[in-house]
């Protein structure tokens, strides 16, 4: 899971490891904040031949290389390193920001734990994350409702044996393809999007309808208990279909395409206007 966190109004970018439990920080970021270095990049390439000559010989040990969303919207392998092996490179950099940014760093893990004891403050935390990316609160609003939809369906397929990854992979192209008519290459490929969250790019109307999918779903599949792969995506069929059919009502009786070609980028307050249909 990638995210953005706030150090004294800068961003980090982070990407928390569920597997192994971890968070992992942008190097390049922290020097920047760290150092107020023009060529951040440049820093840390002369800084990783120092800490080799003086003998740190695991330096490489702890760094990964991560997808991460640069600025300009797209995502780039970066090099990462989890919260020890960031407080050691930190070591290395003079700078009168390093104290605090330690303070913080022990508050990023902390919060973390506060999340897993109290789910709630885990969508407070990302109403802030975007809002520092610009957008509209109403637009928020309905992204932080779509995450919990998600996870009530997540944790349905889990109880039914899905596993994670490939198995939710294919049943979330079902139940999108279903009700928009599009597969999620296909949506993502619309949106002129790469590796970004689909939802992340969602109008209002498209978040609602994703949800409709999504809940759908849910509840038949806890009536129906289906105990394959098979069973779950006859299921992930039937759900979608019912946000779909609601879809097509929808754009018969107003006129209006629902599954949109704008992205985040050209989202003004949560509510872009939709194209006529032809």
């Amino acid at each position: 899971m990638s995210n953005v966190k706030l150090f004294e109004a800068q961003k980090v970018r982070t990407h928390w490891d569920e597997e192994k439990e971890l968070w992992y920080f942008s190097i390049i970021d922290v020097i920047q904040i760290l150092t107020g270095s023009n060529n951040p990049r440049r820093y840390w390439s002369d800084l990783k031949r120092k800490l080799e000559q003086e003998g740190f010989s695991q330096l490489y040990d702890i760094i990964v290389q991560l997808k991460l969303e640069s600025s300009d919207g797209k995502k780039y392998l970066t090099d990462c390193t989890d919260t020890q092996g960031l407080l050691r490179i930190i070591q290395s950099i003079p700078s009168p920001k390093a104290e605090p940014f330690k303070q913080w760093l022990a508050q990023v893990g902390y919060e973390r734990i506060e999340e897993d004891a109290n789910p709630e403050l885990s969508f407070d935390r990302a109403m802030e994350t975007y809002l520092a990316k610009g957008y509209s609160k109403e637009w928020i609003n309905q992204r932080l409702k779509s995450i919990e939809v998600r996870k009530e369906l997540t944790d349905e397929w889990e109880k039914r044996g899905i596993k994670r990854g490939l198995d939710f992979a294919i049943l979330t192209d079902i139940i999108t393809k279903a009700w928009s008519g599009k597969s999620v290459k296909q949506y993502k490929k619309h949106k002129k999007l790469k590796s970004e969250n689909l939802r992340d790019h969602m109008t209002n109307m498209e978040l609602v309808l994703n949800m409709l999918a999504e809940v759908s779903t849910t509840e038949i599949s806890k009536e129906r208990k289906p105990t394959s792969i098979d069973e779950s995506k006859v299921i992930a069929q039937q759900g979608g279909t019912i946000a779909g059919n609601a879809r097509k009502q929808i754009e018969a009786k107003t006129g209006k395409k629902i599954v949109s070609k704008l992205n985040a980028k050209r989202i003004e307050g949560g509510k872009p206007k939709r194209k006529k249909l032809k």
